[in-house]
């Protein structure tokens, strides 16, 4: 049986997830959480499914070593292909990242056009588009992959170049003709580009972030499980842990920039043991 004082543990491709951490940490402050970005295998959505079923499964044995209460697959492209199968397997709750972002669209589209950018893996599921189109037949869902996106987040001085400019006007222009009014960010990256995605699509799109609703989700789902923390933790804690498969420093920093907290407590793990 799971502890409520216990961590709920997050993981991710790389850097992106820490947009999911971020709203969890905005929207449930009292909760412990236990990262884990696979900087080394970086990035999932050009992979097979049955890679990303055994880079989720080891990670998700990684974390059970942490006594997590809960799991959220903070990547689209894993909760789109393992998701569901995982979800068997284990003796605790679980949520991804898709259906609390698509519920979000389909509220806020005027005209019935939701465009949805992500992985190659991700958009070649169209996960977002049956679960979607099973709420709503009348709504349109129309899926683009953009891959340069991750590298370029992993890569964050590339952000504000020339380069990621014209990658993304050339990944988005055909949403654009389509004439979409909402766009889904599907990869937990992609909110690290919106303010650039926003200017290219221009004010009348509205662009949905999954990492948003996921955390609202996951207040919901301790809720119902009678998992919420109700004790404070104490100001000597440091209640978030931070752990990579790859080289510490560069996910140190990104960490900080995007949380506004001391990540110096990153460890570096051989993901593969697990």
């Amino acid at each position: 049986m799971q502890r409520a004082e216990a961590p709920i543990g997050v993981f991710d491709s790389g850097v992106g997830g820490l947009t999911v951490m971020r709203e969890i940490i905005r929207q449930i402050p009292k909760e412990r959480v236990v990262y884990f970005g696979d900087t080394a295998r970086v990035p999932y959505g050009n992979k097979s499914r049955d890679t990303i079923l055994k880079y989720s499964r080891q990670i998700i044995r990684f974390l059970k070593t942490k006594e997590v209460k809960t799991i959220v697959v903070a990547c689209n492209t894993a909760s789109a292909v393992a998701l569901e199968e995982i979800r068997g397997e284990l003796d605790m709750p679980i949520i991804g990242v898709i259906k609390p972002g698509a519920k979000t669209a389909i509220k806020a589209t005027r005209n019935g056009k939701i465009g949805i950018i992500g992985t190659e893996t991700t958009v070649r599921s169209k996960i977002y588009s049956h679960f979607i189109q099973d709420l709503n037949p009348n709504l349109t869902v129309i899926g683009k992959a953009c891959p340069l996106f991750v590298p370029l987040v992993e890569e964050g001085e590339f952000l504000k170049s020339s380069i990621a400019a014209e990658i993304a006007t050339h990944y988005l222009k055909d949403l654009k003709k389509e004439g979409i009014d909402t766009l889904i960010l599907g990869c937990t990256h992609y909110p690290l580009m919106r303010k650039l995605i926003g200017q290219i699509m221009g004010e009348q799109v509205i662009l949905v972030n999954p990492a948003y609703e996921t955390a609202r989700g996951l207040k919901e789902l301790l809720k119902q499980k009678g998992l919420e923390n109700q004790k404070e933790i104490a100001e000597s804690e440091n209640p978030y842990a931070f752990y990579v498969s790859d080289t510490v420093d560069k996910f140190q920093q990104f960490a900080e920039n995007i949380l506004t907290y001391s990540a110096e407590n990153t460890m570096k793990i051989n993901i593969e043991d697990y």
